[in-house]
């Protein structure tokens, strides 16, 4: 077995809490930056700067550098929210250029079985925006998991009440896919869902 020096295990042990990396990619990395220092340096001061400056909204709990972010700052549909379970999630929300609303992100998605409970989440807050009366709809795009599923369903029973309209993304067959290879559980859902031309 080799030794590595404590410095060098220890980046190797940071490495390995990264989502996707283990022991072999882990060592790639850490070698990779040993060999190259300017790129060390850099990224070392990259993660001070965003440790430094990156923030939780205060408003729908995405990642910023300003408070609010710069989507609750800007003009949007403020009568909807689209509840996202990840600040990563917005992201594919925006590249599709399809909602123009507000976002509020609830971090994780209800897990019992890992411990995940909704105190644990941003529900609290998203029912503290919405009880003040302006929000007409709220867009559940979760995951389309067992826990994603189970959060849009928690979310809908609390919703409801309010006399506030809740959608859920669509889902089927992706756009540009053969239908022979799409898993049955998808097909079925893309014709329980289907719609009229």
């Amino acid at each position: 077995m080799i030794h590595f020096s404590r410095s060098l295990t220890r980046l190797l042990g940071e490495l390995k809490k990264l989502p996707g990396v283990g022991d072999k990619t882990a060592l790639r990395l850490a070698f990779h930056l040993l060999k190259s220092p300017d790129n060390l340096s850099a990224l070392a001061e990259s993660l001070l700067e965003v440790k430094a400056g990156v923030r939780f909204c205060s408003i729908c709990f995405s990642i910023t550098e300003a408070d609010p972010c710069h989507l609750c700052s800007t003009e949007r549909d403020s009568t909807t929210i689209c509840v996202v379970e990840e600040p990563q999630d917005i992201l594919a929300m925006e590249r599709s250029r399809a909602f123009n609303g507000r976002y509020h992100v609830l971090h994780g998605a209800l897990s019992p079985l890992n411990g995940i409970t909704p105190s644990d989440l941003k529900i609290a807050e998203l029912m503290q925006r919405l009880e003040k009366g302006s929000i007409r709809e709220v867009l559940l795009a979760t995951n389309f998991t067992v826990e994603g599923e189970a959060t849009a369903l928690y979310l809908t029973r609390l919703i409801k009440p309010l006399s506030i309209r809740v959608t859920r993304l669509a889902h089927g067959i992706p756009l540009g896919s053969d239908l022979e290879f799409v898993d049955a559980a998808t097909v079925q859902r893309a014709v329980e869902g289907r719609s009229e031309l």
